[in-house]
């Protein structure tokens, strides 16, 4: 006898959430922020845009599913392109993408790795590298947002860029 397993449109009482719901939850939670970036400079900086072709994107790859057992090697580059098809195809990006700048692939890939790594840093660390490096200001302007001393400032972004150093290498991103 076979098990009939219910469609996703329909409808199942349950206890927890539906399989989908938690496929759709780790799409987005893994992918949503890289994808986001990447786009967001695709649009132009319009960031209704970006989150719709993100959200559109991982709607995708949650239609099929069959590209979700290649594993995040496979799936990353075809996110990255599905994306690009949408954000710059006509009509929703259903005519084929303009080819890829040398190299674009690549640095989006880099930034989606770079997103990952940055996950893994303490929140107090991801603070200080935020609020120094990635945003341009002095130690001293950073402790002042974050209310702690510049030097706590500078020794959390030094220990943050070398766990940064090291998670990039374990994903096989070379500086």
């Amino acid at each position: 006898m076979s098990e009939h397993r219910p469609s996703r449109g329909q409808h199942r009482r349950s206890t927890g959430p539906e399989p989908d719901e938690e496929l759709i939850r780790a799409l987005h939670a893994t992918h949503a922020a890289p994808l986001y970036a990447f786009v967001l400079r695709l649009v132009g900086g319009d960031r209704d845009r970006a989150q719709d072709v993100v959200r559109e994107t991982l709607l995708t790859a949650w239609r099929e599913t069959e590209r979700l057992e290649r594993g995040p090697g496979a799936l990353r580059p075809w996110l990255v392109s599905v994306a690009r098809r949408i954000a710059l195809g006509p009509s929703g990006g259903r005519a084929p993408a303009p080819v890829p700048e040398p190299g674009e692939v690549d640095g989006a890939l880099r930034m989606m790795a770079v997103c990952d790594a940055l996950a893994d840093l303490t929140e107090s660390h991801r603070e200080a590298l935020t609020a120094t490096y990635f945003s341009g200001r002095t130690a001293a302007q950073a402790a002042q947002e974050l209310g702690v001393p510049a030097q706590e400032v500078r020794t959390r972004a030094f220990y943050a860029l070398r766990r940064l150093k090291i998670a990039l290498e374990e994903r096989g991103v070379s500086s």
